[in-house]
Parts: C-alpha cells; sequence; structure tokens
C-alpha cells in the first residue's frame, strides 16, 4: 500500500519516505534500495528512510519475515510503504523445543500461531488466544466465569486420567498459562505429533506448546502502551414461565397426577401478593473488564533489554461483583553478549491473580441453577413488614414463610434465592507466582556450529484460599440444638482457610550442533540431560460458629472452640531425570530426516518400571525443489512429511499411586490399597502422514495432515475380590483409546492495486475417537449419564432412547405387553424397547450420544486500507453432544420448579404432541436418563471482530516522539448459532447443570508506541 504527495520530478532527486507494517507500526531497520544500482539505505527507529535516485528508479523494500515491495520513483515524495507479513516464510526459524529449527527442515507436524492476528482478541490468558487458530487443537471455555479453566485438547481425548497439553514458556516446562500476558508473547508453536513433541518424552502425549515471550531488540529504547476498557452481558438466556402461566402448569400438573380432594393452585392465581419475578433478569447484570500493559524494550548491541508492567481486572455478569478475575503482572527480560560466543540471560516474571470463585457449573451452592429453578411468584426481596425480615438479611427465602408448619412450603419447591446466594458469596482464592529462567550459552567452536547451553528454570508458587460460609435465610426449624433459630442456609457459619506453596526447579544441559557440508549436506544435532523436582505442601483449618461475621472478625482464631476446630496438613513431592537426543539431516534442501530419543526416570513410576523411552523418526520431501519441477513456477513449495514415535503421559499418575498403603485399625495397621510395582506411564503411538504447499509466491498456502493416535496402557482403578479384604482399588495400566483424523489449513494473503491489504486463514480437523480395551475385572466404567466401554468413544452418554408419547392406553398395552399392569399413563414418555420384550427396563438401555466433537474449525480474516485494520474471528465444532440436565430439571423434572416457555407446548390430550410429555407431580417417564436431555452441542459462534485506525504518519513530527497511535473497538461473542437449549453450547462439563454462561462484550482500547 503507498501513499503519496505531489513533488516535482528531475532527473536525481532525494526520495523519502516511511515503512509501516499493517497496523502502522514502524519497521526499524528496513533495507531500501535502488534495483540494478548501489544506492542502499535502511529505515531508522521511526521507520524513515532517505534514498538518492532518478526518476522512473525502482525502490526495493524489503524486511526479514515480510513481502519486498518495489516502488517506481515518479517524482512524488515522502512514500508510504506498507509491508504484509509472509504468509509462510521458509526461512523462519521456529522454536520447537530445547532447539530451532528452520521451517523448510521441519518434518513433524508443528503449527505456528500467528500472533499478529490472535492477540487481537482482548482476552485474558493464551487458552482464549489459542482458540479456533490451529488444526486439531480444540480450546473450550469449561464456562464463562472469569478466571475459570480453559480446556484446551490436542488431537482429541486420549485418556480417561489428564490430557492437559504441556507448556514450555521460554524454555521451562509449566502446567498452567493464566499467569502469562498475551500481549507478552512473541511466538506460539503447537507440537501435534510424535516427531514434534518427541523430546518431550513422558510428559508429551496429550501435545506440547512452547511459548517464547518477547524480548528486546538493539536500538532506542521504545515504549509501547496498550490500555482497554469493556462491558460484557449475559445472551441467549432462555425464556421462563411468568406468574400466570407458573401456575396454569402447576394447576395442570396437580391434575395429570391424580390426587384427590381440592386443587391447591386454583385458589393460588387470585391472590394478591404474588410477585413476578424473572431471576435471570434479577441474577445478570452487567459486567466490566479493563486492561492496561507498559512495555519497555531496547537497549546496545551487547545488551538487550524487556520490561513490561499489566494490570488486567474483570468484573463478571453476575450481581454484588462476587466473581471477580484480577492478575497483575511483571516481566524482566534481559540478554547480553559478554563477548563474540558466550552469551547470558534471563526471563522473569513475577505475577499475581485474584479470583472470586462462584459456583459456576451447577455446583453448591448452585446459584445459576437456582435462578433457573425458583418460582416467579416470589419477590427478591422481603416486604419490610414481613416479621421475618431484617435489614442485614432482607432477601426472600422458604415460600411465603411465616413460621414452621407454614403448609405453603409444600406447594412450591424449596430452591434458594440466587440473589441471595450471589451477595453472601464471600471467597478468594489467591495466587503469587515466580516463574522464570536463566541461561548461558557458550559456542565451543568460533564457527558457532557447536554449543553448549544451561539452562535453570524456577516455578515458585505461594497459594491462599480463604471461604467464609454467612448463615443466612429462614428459620426452618432445624439444625442442631446449638444452631437453633439460625437460617437454613451456611447453618452455623464457618470459615475454611488454606494456604500453601510449591516450588518446581528445572536444570537442562544441552549440547547442539547445527552445520551445512559443501553446500548441499546439513545436520542439526542436539544432545541433553534435564532434571526436574516438585515439592510442595499445604496446611488448613476450618472452624464453625463465629459469633460476630464481619469481614474484621473471619479468621480463624475468632470461631468457636468447642467441636469446631478441623485442621489438615499434606505434602508432596516428585522428581524426573532425562537423557534426550535429536538429530536431523537434510540433503540439498529436498531430502529432510529427524530422529528423536529420550528416556526419562521418573518418581511416579514403579519400582520395575523406573525407566520409560521414548523414540520418534520422521521424514520429509520437499518436491518443489526437485528438477522436474522447476518449470511449475506457480508452485513455490510442495513437502510431504511422514512420522511416527511415541509419547508417554506421567500427569495421570498421583506421586504414590504405585505404592502399597496402610491405615490404623485399632492397635494394628492393615492394608488400605495394595501397590503395582509394574506400574508405569501411559504411552501414546503416533503416526502422521503431512502435505505443505505454497503457491503464488507462497501467497496462498495449504497444510494437510492426517494421523492415528493410539494410547496404551492407560491406568484404570481395578477393584480386588473381597477375599483381599477391604481396600481401594489397585491402580493398573490397561485401557487402549485411538483417536484418528484429518486436519487441513489454508491461507491466502494479498494486496489489491488500490492498497487494500487481506488475508483470509482457516482450519479444520475432523476427529474419530474409541475406546479400545479395559480390563477384564472392569468392563466399562460408568458416570451419571455416561459410559466408557469397548466399540464407543470416551464417556459416551448412556441410557434410554425416546420412542414419542404415550397418546393412549391403548398404546401403552401393545407397546408394554411384556409388562403386567404398566404404570405409564398417556401423556408419558414412550421408550424405545430395543430386544422386544415388550418390557422398558436396563437391558433397553445403549448409547445415545457422545461428548467428544466429529469436527473443529475456525476462520481468521482481517485487512488493512489506509490506516484502518480490522479482524475478524469465526470459531465452532460440530457433531458434538451434551447432557442437558438442566433441561431435565426444569421442564420435565416432577417438583414444583419454574419452566421454560417451552413446556407451554406440553402434551395436554390425545395427538397434541409426539415430543413433550405431560406436566405432573408423578413420575411421566422423566426420571431416566434418556436421549430427551442429549442435544446436539454444535455451535458456529463469532468469537471477535475488532475494527481499528492507525494514525502512523500523522504523527512523524511530534514533539513526544510518539511513532504510532491506534485506536480499536472489539467485539467478542457477537452470536452463536446452536441448537442447544441450554445456556452455552461451549460448556466442557459431561452433564450441564446450569453453566455460568459466556458473554457478549464490546470492548473500546487505545495502543500508543513511543
Amino acid at each position: 500500500m503507498i501513499a503519496t504527495s505531489g513533488f516535482s520530478s528531475s532527473a536525481q532527486q532525494s526520495v523519502s519516505g516511511r515503512v509501516v507494517d499493517e497496523q502502522g507500526v514502524p519497521l526499524a531497520g528496513a533495507t531500501v534500495e535502488v534495483k540494478g544500482g548501489s544506492e542502499k539505505t535502511s529505515t531508522d527507529d521511526r521507520g524513515t528512510f532517505s534514498i538518492s535516485a532518478s526518476s522512473g528508479a525502482v525502490l526495493v523494500v524489503s524486511y526479514v519475515g515480510y513481502h519486498a515491495q518495489e516502488i517506481a520513483v515518479t517524482g512524488q515524495t515522502p512514500i508510504e510503504v506498507v509491508l504484509l507479513p509472509l504468509a509462510t516464510d521458509l526461512d523462519e526459524v521456529v522454536v520447537v523445543g530445547y532447539t530451532s529449527q528452520r521451517r523448510t527442515d521441519i518434518s513433524g507436524a508443528v503449527a505456528s500461531v500467528d500472533m499478529a492476528v490472535a492477540t487481537k482478541r482482548r482476552v485474558p490468558d493464551i487458552g482464549q488466544v489459542l482458540q479456533g487458530q490451529v488444526a486439531g487443537v480444540q480450546v473450550s471455555q469449561s464456562t464463562g466465569a472469569p478466571g475459570d479453566p480453559i480446556d484446551i485438547r490436542i488431537r482429541g481425548v486420549g485418556t480417561i486420567g489428564s490430557n492437559d497439553p504441556l507448556y514450555i514458556i521460554d524454555g521451562v516446562p509449566s502446567t498452567n498459562f493464566t499467569f502469562i500476558n498475551p500481549q507478552d508473547i512473541e511466538s506460539m508453536n503447537v507440537l501435534k505429533d510424535a516427531s514434534a513433541a518427541a523430546m518431550y518424552g513422558a510428559r508429551a502425549a496429550a501435545g506440547v506448546v512452547v511459548i517464547t515471550t518477547k524480548q528486546g531488540q538493539s536500538g532506542k529504547t521504545l515504549l509501547d502502551l496498550n490500555y482497554f476498557n469493556g462491558v460484557q452481558r449475559v445472551a441467549n438466556l432462555p425464556t421462563m414461565l411468568n406468574t400466570a402461566q407458573y401456575l396454569a402448569k402447576l394447576e395442570e400438573a396437580w391434575n395429570n397426577s391424580g390426587y384427590s380432594g381440592t386443587n391447591p393452585y386454583t385458589g393460588e392465581t387470585s391472590r394478591t401478593d404474588l410477585a413476578d419475578t424473572d431471576w435471570l433478569d434479577e441474577l445478570f447484570e452487567t459486567g466490566h473488564s479493563q486492561s492496561v500493559q507498559l512495555t519497555a524494550s531496547g537497549g546496545t548491541e551487547k545488551t538487550r533489554f524487556l520490561l513490561a508492567g499489566g494490570y488486567y481486572r474483570q468484573n463478571g455478569i453476575v450481581v454484588f461483583d462476587n466473581d471477580k478475575y484480577e492478575r497483575l503482572n511483571f516481566r524482566s527480560n534481559i540478554n547480553s553478549d559478554l563477548n563474540d560466543r558466550l552469551r547470558v540471560g534471563t526471563n522473569l516474571q513475577l505475577s499475581y491473580e485474584q479470583r472470586n470463585p462462584l459456583s459456576s457449573r451447577g455446583d453448591a451452592p448452585g446459584i445459576i441453577r437456582h435462578a433457573l429453578l425458583r418460582p416467579p411468584v416470589l419477590a427478591v426481596y422481603k416486604d419490610p413488614s414481613d416479621p421475618t425480615y431484617s435489614a442485614s438479611n432482607p432477601f426472600t427465602d422458604l415460600p411465603f414463610y411465616q413460621g414452621v408448619g407454614n403448609d405453603q412450603r409444600s406447594r412450591y419447591e424449596l430452591t434458594s434465592n440466587p440473589v441471595a446466594l450471589a451477595y453472601f458469596t464471600d471467597h478468594t482464592r489467591s495466587q503469587f507466582k515466580t516463574f522464570g529462567n536463566v541461561f548461558a550459552e557458550f559456542d565451543i567452536l568460533r564457527d558457532k556450529s557447536l554449543k553448549f547451553r544451561s539452562n535453570f528454570g524456577v516455578d515458585l508458587n505461594f497459594n491462599h484460599n480463604k471461604a467464609f460460609y454467612r448463615n443466612f435465610g429462614d428459620d426452618d426449624g432445624g439444625g442442631n440444638e446449638a444452631d437453633k433459630g439460625l437460617g437454613r442456609q451456611n447453618r452455623p457459619n464457618a470459615l475454611n482457610e488454606d494456604r500453601g506453596n510449591d516450588f518446581t526447579f528445572t536444570w537442562n544441559n544441552t549440547l547442539g550442533y547445527d552445520k551445512t557440508f559443501g553446500g548441499k549436506h546439513s545436520v542439526n544435532a542436539l544432545a541433553g540431560t534435564e532434571f526436574i523436582r516438585f515439592t510442595g505442601s499445604s496446611i488448613n483449618a476450618s472452624r464453625a460458629r463465629f459469633e460476630f461475621d464481619d469481614a474484621p472478625f473471619r479468621y480463624i482464631d475468632l470461631g468457636g472452640t468447642e467441636l469446631d476446630l478441623w485442621n489438615g496438613g499434606l505434602g508432596s513431592e516428585w522428581a524426573l531425570f532425562s537423557l534426550f537426543g535429536t538429530a536431523t539431516y537434510v540433503y540439498d534442501g529436498r531430502y529432510l530426516l529427524t530422529a528423536n530419543l529420550r528416556a526419562d526416570a521418573s518418581s511416579r513410576f514403579g519400582q520395575n518400571n523406573k525407566w520409560g523411552y521414548f523414540p520418534s523418526v520422521s521424514a520429509g520431501w520437499v518436491i518443489s525443489r526437485e528438477a522436474f519441477m522447476q518449470d511449475a513456477s506457480w508452485l513455490n513449495h510442495l513437502k510431504l512429511r511422514l512420522s511416527t514415535g511415541s509419547l508417554g503421559n506421567q500427569a495421570s499418575l498421583g506421586n504414590y499411586d504405585y505404592l502399597t498403603l496402610y491405615r490404623r485399625d485399632g492397635e494394628n495397621f492393615v492394608v488400605a490399597r495394595y501397590g503395582n510395582p509394574d506400574l508405569r506411564w501411559e504411552s501414546t503411538t503416533q503416526h502422521n502422514a503431512g502435505l505443505d504447499i505454497g503457491l503464488l509466491d507462497n501467497r496462498l498456502t495449504f497444510t494437510a495432515d492426517y494421523f492415528i493416535k493410539h494410547t496404551k496402557d492407560i491406568l484404570l482403578p481395578i477393584s480386588l475380590p473381597r477375599i483381599a479384604g477391604d481396600v481401594d482399588p489397585t491402580v493398573v495400566n490397561a485401557g487402549e483409546v485411538r483417536n484418528a483424523g484429518f486436519e487441513f489449513s489454508a491461507g491466502y494473503r494479498s494486496t489489491t492495486s488500490g492498497g487494500f491489504s487481506y488475508s483470509v486463514n482457516a482450519n479444520l480437523a475432523t476427529l474419530t475417537n474409541d475406546v479400545r480395551n479395559l480390563h477384564p475385572n472392569l468392563p466399562y466404567i460408568s458416570g451419571p449419564a455416561s459410559r466408557t466401554q469397548v466399540g464407543t468413544a470416551l464417556n459416551a452418554y448412556y441410557g434410554f432412547v425416546q420412542d414419542g408419547i404415550y397418546q393412549n392406553t391403548g398404546e401403552i398395552a401393545q407397546h408394554l405387553h411384556g409388562t403386567a399392569n404398566p404404570s405409564a399413563q398417556p401423556g408419558d414418555i414412550r421408550f424405545r424397547d430395543l430386544n422386544g420384550d415388550g418390557v422398558i427396563n436396563d437391558l433397553d438401555r445403549t448409547f445415545i450420544g457422545s461428548p467428544i466433537p466429529d469436527l473443529t474449525y475456525g476462520i481468521n480474516l482481517s485487512g488493512a486500507w489506509k490506516g484502518f485494520d480490522l479482524a475478524l474471528l469465526v470459531q465452532g465444532v460440530s457433531g458434538i453432544d451434551r447432557y442437558n440436565d438442566a433441561k431435565k430439571i426444569l421442564d420435565y423434572d416432577t417438583r414444583p420448579f419454574n419452566y421454560t416457555t417451552a413446556v407451554l407446548g406440553s402434551w395436554n390430550g390425545e395427538g397434541s404432541t409426539n415430543s413433550i410429555p405431560r406436566v405432573s407431580f408423578t413420575d411421566n417417564g422423566s426420571s431416566r436418563i434418556s436421549s430427551i436431555y442429549v442435544e446436539d452441542a454444535s455451535y458456529l459462534r463469532l468469537k471477535n471482530v475488532e475494527l481499528g485506525y492507525s494514525f502512523g504518519g500523522m504523527l512523524q513530527q511530534t514533539r513526544w516522539g510518539v511513532q504510532n497511535i491506534r485506536i480499536y473497538a472489539s467485539g467478542q461473542n457477537l452470536f452463536t448459532l446452536t441448537d442447544y437449549t441450554g445456556l452455552d453450547p461451549e460448556s466442557t462439563d459431561l452433564m450441564d447443570m446450569g453453566t455460568y454462561p459466556l458473554s457478549r462484550a464490546f470492548l473500546f482500547g487505545i495502543n500508543i508506541t513511543f
């Protein structure tokens, strides 16, 4: 893109201009030269240049990692040149673990995240940044609550244990990433297959994400300030019944239940004291988020530095702001060349995270769940004239409660007031973390082909968890004798508090060799050792019956002292020692061969299997460099890749699972669990075939992979026969799971004649998952609504299949011909009789859905024109099911909870519907786990849209030294296409019991570069 202004031409003239990237940020050090001439210069810190050229000459502007541009000198100056990043830079150096390689020499499955695009999502952690960016990587927000975990799955779920990938941050391993500010990241690469990840052995079966943070560059000190602020609102809530609709349905349910006497709900419709409360509207409010990050970088040719500090805060969408998340972080990255052969450096981060966890997944006390269930006839607050009213507890609780024995309570289910639950929640989790490394690297040979590197990393955490459970609600007459007269919620009040710390250090030493011989032979090899040690301990205490429950009195010593004291403490440790090596041979840039081997000795393995060995090999053929392809000018790059190898998963192992445990029984000690000296890591064998294509000067790229990922020796708890005694299950290696699928990525990047630059990147992955083996003594593993069994996917949903609604007694008699006196009534759910015996029982249960998606995809669109830039992300999954337990308890339960408006279409006579049963206070078939509640949770979501404007060249002469100002507006989760009726299809729980939903966000920000 070229912006020009008038200038009189001459035969030889001084041409000036400025070189920037697609966001308007100056590119210092870009090369500007006259094509075919000797004149050459570089841009300064502001991206500006001046060069002598004759009219009609052509300037070539280039910068590493960007497409070069040729510009004709037509007598116009100054010139502004916008350089676009290379869609595929084959000479790009990719960090793949302990070493780095040119992308063209990689024969494994390594995917790089385009950070320039990904970081336009204004999100707090790298998990959300990664979402929709890489084929075969499924990223899901478990809930929408601030600070709740992000689930990342690389090439599917392979075990019933840990499926979390390993993160390598500046060479230091970690199982957590929330402390990293996305704005600090320089590059992020995903190692997906065994060849790419084999260097991490027993920890790499679930994949590896390698993260490199930004480093300082020599030159003038640059300051970068980025600030944004925004609001969030809940979206896609179900429509609940109002009071009139609710009472009508309760009256209908009573009539359908076969009760005798007067319907108690008939008279309720005439009451004047009933509220008409929309509990979802009362619970959710506008949330807020803000972030500020200041980065300083620069240095000399010998020493470079980067200092960054940031603050992020998000108040959630539930009232009273007891669902906050805050993070404060500071980063210091320093690198120094002590001489021409010795380099040292450090990457250090200090961070403090604090979150106020709310029950966000239907778990107790179930704030979201109770907002769905609470009857609309109840108000949020009591009338001050109510004798149970108090200023400290003004919320309604039990229905129309005036004292013990009130019979009106039985007419409405005893739910909790979700607004009160949110108000009285007082729970804080905090963590202070020190994470980083120091390293030294020495060139043993003067040609720098042989290098020794020693790296020492630390991960130190101080954790604090404190929860106070304040007593509130109505006195229902229950509780211990000492608690008479107290409200039914948190009876008695109590404080739980625990503190802990853990420390992990990593020390690795590597010897690397990188040499090219005779112009055609290239060798890149590395050998090393690594030692990792973890130690952790915690202490906890709890007391109840605090006389004063105000914040200044919420300390352990101020609680009750008679039978109200609990305390405990634990400690654990583990260690890993490893030997590893890798070697890559490249001949003539055409033929690639890589071999890896890692040996791990883990303290978690049984004494008969202390060592694990993880080999891999991969090969590549750069077909485009063959002589017979040289006439194909349209084809720039064509590479075929093949790999196979083995990886391990020690994360599923507990620290002491292999040991025999004892417990005290009177004066004796008896076995509590038998150990397993043969216990070892779970092993994953991967086979991968891939193809990389670059067309049209690599503006159009395409990558395809097919993989088979077979995990065996999965850890299973096996119960022993009763003859062995009353012992806990012993952990053994037994299970097998297979994942397989295709992965596709495509990208196109170009600039039009009008100066509009744009790019399109898309990825798509398929996946099949099935269990191949369990254990003879464990034919299946059951969950509340799922079963893991050979021949099905992990945690597949298992239950009855709905076959319509019984319309009349004749249909019941015909369908249940093998059942004497069937209890079913017209309007009840009809279940499929799978074995045709006329009886509906456990023999008629089958697999009714899978929580593992068949397809995942993401689309990134971006464009820039005259200072404007636009980025858009669409992400989705397909072929995934979710058990909607909230649907079960709302529209199908036999208790007087509220309903959604879907129940207005329930069965009310023969022929009325064949999908929704009659409402009733007696069982209508809804108590059974069935396909009714297993819904298609496929979705397509517009995750992010960001529009920005960069002032760029307008600021060249400002006295404050401002190089660029960019303002932007961003929208997140703007719309979702899905058939799922729960609050959020992205929920990762096997049973959706009422998940804190993702919110729709609108953010505004500014980025200033000095």
